[in-house]
């Protein structure tokens, strides 16, 4: 994989991290800045809408730049605006800061997954995307907890300038990777207009993956956003383990996709049966045994491998699928991947308040990804019927392209150094 991409992903590390900090840091900051709890957990909202919103909005403007351009200007304002959010003593700024940031870290994300695609081989699309989306992961195991651990020492401020330094690496490295001589040679690709390009992400099946991926995504947040109160009043741990147990639900998506990086170039399809079922039935397991804390310990890490070996599977399905949607691919995967982040907690907090107890999360969950695999098993048949045939031995995935990436017969993009 080009060094250049481990760039990216130091970046996304920096903006996962971002993104999940607050759940550590709400009460202080509420503290500080003189509002009330539930007052400042709109920064999460806030942040969650600048992402669904942005992805789109962002990887359109990003078009008026070539890929390096977009990623600098991006990764910077993400930098600008967490400094800010950093001396701000003003809420209503602090919540601008964060549409500020969701907005650019969508940009970024959104050029990111289409870069990392065309800076590899065609067929090691599924292996760059698990690179990339190793950031995310890694900020679940790390920096989350850190910047946890730096609000606990130093106070809240201290995790977003925490963030802003992170980025500068990355920053620094897209800044030497910038062309000497004038801006806006055209990529390869970007020949097509937006109307084109979204014409071809108006395809059933590029629409039917990206939902899967939402169904999907949507089960994992479902349980993780509230995984402490299950771990404390059903599986009964203290509140010391909650951050070990975190943690231990990062490991596991760190797992995933490494996993997803090694098999989803070559067997999509079979993955995701194989991995969709596994991790149903996962999710209803958990449900029945989370006052078990051995089933519980083992089954957060069971469950974050298998969500985002999954999810990072339907990502690179996207990816593969909008071959004549370069520019805007990555951000529609992006929106789709965080309206799942609104929907699950949304509905597992709607179980919540039904009265049906800290497991309902979990029923949610399973729920959802029996919805997907319904979703995707009526769709893959429906195209079976309509070629007349089922799909050949090479298998399918659910954006219609062969399992056996040699049989493609694309060619690849443009490098992002080129």
């Amino acid at each position: 994989m080009p060094f250049l991409l481990y760039v990216l992903a130091l970046a996304v590390f920096a903006q996962g991290t971002s993104e999940f900090m607050l759940s550590g840091l709400i009460p202080d900051l509420a503290a500080d800045l003189g509002v009330s709890v539930s007052s400042a957990g709109l920064l999460t909202s806030a942040f969650a809408v600048g992402m669904v919103v942005g992805a789109p909005l962002m990887a359109a403007l990003g078009r008026r730049w070539d890929r390096r351009r977009a990623l600098l200007g991006f990764l910077t304002a993400f930098v600008v605006v967490h400094i800010v959010g950093a001396v701000t003593d003003d809420f209503a700024v602090l919540v601008v800061t964060r549409v500020a940031g969701a907005l650019a870290n969508a940009g970024f994300l959104a050029v990111a997954l289409t870069a990392a695609a065309a800076m590899v081989a065609p067929d090691a699309k599924g292996r760059a995307t698990s690179v990339l989306l190793s950031g995310v992961t890694l900020a679940c195991v790390a920096g989350v907890p850190a910047g946890a651990l730096l609000g606990q020492v130093w106070g809240w401020r201290s995790a977003f300038w925490a963030v802003a330094l992170v980025s500068l690496p990355a920053l620094a490295a897209l800044v030497r990777a910038l062309p000497q001589g004038a801006p806006g040679a055209a990529e390869p690709g970007r020949t097509r207009g937006v109307r084109q390009e979204l014409r071809a992400l108006r395809r059933p099946r590029l629409l039917v993956t990206m939902a899967l991926g939402a169904l999907v995504n949507g089960a994992t947040f479902c349980t993780f956003t509230y995984l402490t109160p299950l771990a404390t009043e059903v599986a009964g741990f203290g509140g010391g383990w909650v951050p070990p147990l975190l943690a231990l639900f990062g490991l596991g998506s760190f797992l995933g996709v490494t996993a997803a990086g090694r098999l989803a170039d070559s067997r999509p399809l079979r993955l995701l049966v194989a991995g969709g079922v596994a991790l149903c039935v996962g999710w209803a397991v958990f449900a029945a045994t989370a006052g078990d804390q051995a089933a519980t310990v083992t089954l957060v890490l069971v469950q974050g491998t298998l969500s985002f070996m999954v999810g990072t599977t339907l990502i690179a399905q996207v990816l593969y699928a909008a071959d004549e949607a370069p520019t805007l691919a990555g951000g529609f995967a992006t929106a789709a991947l965080n309206v799942g982040a609104a929907l699950g907690p949304w509905a597992g907090g709607v179980a919540l308040n039904g009265g049906f107890g800290y497991r309902a999360p979990l029923w949610v969950s399973a729920l959802l990804v029996a919805l997907a695999l319904l979703t995707g098993g009526t769709a893959w048949a429906v195209a079976a019927r309509r070629a007349g045939s089922s799909a050949p031995a090479g298998d399918r995935g659910p954006a219609g392209d062969r399992d056996r990436t040699g049989d493609r017969g694309r060619t690849g993009g443009a490098s992002l150094t080129e």
